[in-house]
């Protein structure tokens, strides 16, 4: 459903974005995260066609960006970190606005207005006056706006900018959900947000794409491999379990209990290699488990700055 290759922008001398591409089907949530100014938003509002690319091409819901914008905007959703609301609109006068120039039929307006006021939290509030709402609520009609025409590509620049925690999973269950049969690209300085709702990240540092993939396969390219916490009783443990085929390194370390604690690093699975030594050498084994890197130790291997906030806003 996206397509993005070699998406350049300059400006000026100035390099924005270079060379960024990625792909993101339908039905994945991709996290887009990185530093600030990385290039984020750009890459964003490229894709939406609000910016011209310097070079490079996207493709988005089977529409050239550049070529076929119009045909790219009636599909796409857009919400931008700062929701474009005017002020002094109620809620209700907003949204059907918007369904009239995103080209909702006159038939079925009303209701799809309604049915997108209950998804984002908003029913009961149609005539509160735009200007007179919280920031939280600014950004559930920011999220109505963008999905009032049933896009089957959503791109949202912090969605959760502003909101409380029990408001955040909320907008977080939302997005899991419409993702279900979309494409939803997700830009956030929260890395517990991409964890909970993403399927892909894309990490983004100056401007370049700097990481790629799963969450999975980005967490275990950044922190060196796949990792275990193995503890065993027995002899030489560290020299044998270092000599398996599976194993890249080990990194032992004082147990309790008279068990030896290993720091496994290998590039595939080596716990029934493990296992199999251990039954073989008469040695105990107390555990053999993976040790999981978090998107945050991820993000800091790759970009190595604190830029981003690794938990919930408040």
């Amino acid at each position: 459903m996206i397509e993005a290759r070699g998406i350049t922008k300059r400006y000026g001398p100035f390099l924005a974005v270079e060379d960024v591409s990625f792909t993101a089907g339908k039905g994945s949530v991709l996290g887009f995260i990185g530093p600030n100014g990385a290039g984020k938003t750009t890459t964003m509002r490229i894709l939406t066609g609000y910016l011209p690319a310097t070079a490079g091409d996207a493709v988005v819901a089977g529409f050239d960006v550049f070529q076929q914008p119009m045909e790219v905007k009636r599909r796409v959703g857009y919400l931008p970190e700062a929701p474009p609301l005017y002020q002094e609109l109620t809620v209700g006068d907003y949204l059907a606005f918007v369904a009239e120039l995103r080209e909702v039929p006159a038939r079925g307006r009303f209701r799809r207005i309604g049915e997108v006021m209950e998804l984002v939290g908003l029913t009961g509030w149609e005539r509160r006056i735009l200007g007179s709402l919280s920031k939280g609520y600014r950004q559930r009609v920011g999220l109505a706006q963008a999905l009032v025409h049933d896009p089957p590509v959503l791109i949202l620049d912090e969605p959760t900018s502003g909101l409380d925690p029990a408001q955040n999973v909320g907008i977080r269950e939302l997005i899991g959900a419409i993702g279900s049969d979309r494409t939803v690209i997700l830009s956030t300085h929260i890395l517990a947000e991409v964890e909970a709702t993403c399927d892909q990240v894309v990490v983004i540092d100056r401007g370049r794409i700097a990481a790629a993939g799963t969450l999975d396969e980005v967490r275990t390219r950044a922190t060196g491999g796949l990792r275990y916490r193995v503890e065993l009783r027995g002899q030489d443990l560290a020299r044998a379990v270092g000599g398996l085929p599976e194993v890249r390194q080990v990194v032992p370390s004082d147990g309790t209990d008279g068990f030896e604690l290993l720091e496994v690093f290998s590039d595939q699975d080596p716990r029934t290699a493990i296992a199999a030594l251990a039954a073989r050498s008469g040695w105990t084994v107390r555990s053999i488990e993976r040790i999981q890197p978090s998107l945050e130790d991820a993000f800091l291997a790759i970009v190595g700055r604190e830029d981003v906030v690794t938990g919930s806003t408040s």
